[in-house]
C-alpha cells in the first residue's frame, strides 16, 4: 500500500521501468498492446482479459464506462514508460496501474515465454503541483524519445495526438492545448523545451534507462 494516498482531481507523473532495466517492449505488437491496455483497463468494473472484453467501449446497457483516471500524455520507450494522469475516482491511479501492470505482464510473459515480475517494483508517482510544471512535463513526456536520443521511427507516445497527426484520441488534451492559440504554437513550445531538456538534463531523476 502506498504511504501517501493519491488525491482526486490532482495530476501525477507516473513512471516505471523493466526489472534489471530489461526491455518491456520487444516490438510493435508489445507497444500496441500496452496502449490498448491503457484504454481498456481505465474503468471501474473488472473486464477480465482484453480479448474477453472484445474492445467494447460501453457496458451491456449501452452506458458510457465510468473511468478511473484521465490520461493526459504518455510515452513508451523500450525499457520504461511515462504517463501523466489525473485521478478522478478514489484510488483510481492505484487501481488503474494495477490492472495495466498485471494484464500487460501476463501478456508479455506468455508472448515471450518467460516468467516472473516484469516491472521494477511499484510504479513511481510524483504530484504535479503547478500548471507550469504540468506544461513542462507534457513537453518532457511527448518529446521523450527525442530527449533520450532514441530512434524516432516508431514513436509510441501521445505526441501525434497533440500535434494533430493521429486519429487516435486516448488523451484528455484540453488542459494543455487550451493554453495555446493552436496546435502549431504548442508544437513550438515542445521543440524549445525538449531541446532545453536534452541539453541540460535537468530532470535527471526521471531518466530511467
Amino acid at each position: 500500500m502506498r504511504k501517501t494516498l493519491l488525491k482526486n482531481e490532482e495530476y501525477y507523473h507516473i513512471y516505471n521501468r523493466g526489472v534489471d532495466k530489461r526491455n518491456v517492449f520487444e516490438g510493435v505488437s508489445d507497444y500496441l498492446r500496452f496502449i490498448k491496455s491503457l484504454e481498456e483497463f481505465n474503468r471501474l468494473d473488472p473486464i477480465g482479459s482484453i480479448y474477453e472484453q472484445s474492445f467494447r467501449k460501453k457496458d451491456s446497457l449501452g452506458n458510457s464506462v465510468s473511468k478511473l483516471v484521465k490520461i493526459v500524455a504518455y510515452c513508451l520507450n523500450p525499457n520504461h514508460y511515462h504517463l501523466i494522469l489525473k485521478q478522478i475516482k478514489d484510488n483510481g491511479i492505484e487501481k488503474f496501474m494495477h490492472k495495466v501492470g498485471l494484464g500487460y505482464s501476463k501478456y508479455f510473459n506468455h508472448r515471450h515465454k518467460r516468467s516472473g515480475v516484469l516491472f521494477q517494483g511499484k510504479f513511481q508517482a510524483i504530484n504535479i503541483d503547478s500548471n507550469e510544471y504540468l506544461l513542462y512535463l507534457s513537453a518532457y513526456v511527448n518529446k521523450n524519445k527525442f530527449i533520450h536520443g532514441y530512434d524516432n521511427e516508431f514513436n509510441f507516445s501521445s505526441l501525434n495526438e497533440y500535434i494533430g497527426k493521429s486519429k487516435v484520441s486516448l488523451c484528455s488534451k484540453n488542459v494543455i492545448l487550451k493554453q495555446f492559440r493552436n496546435k502549431e504554437e504548442y508544437n513550438e513550445y515542445l521543440k524549445v523545451n525538449a531541446k532545453h531538456l536534452k541539453e541540460k538534463k535537468e530532470l535527471k531523476k526521471y531518466l530511467l534507462e
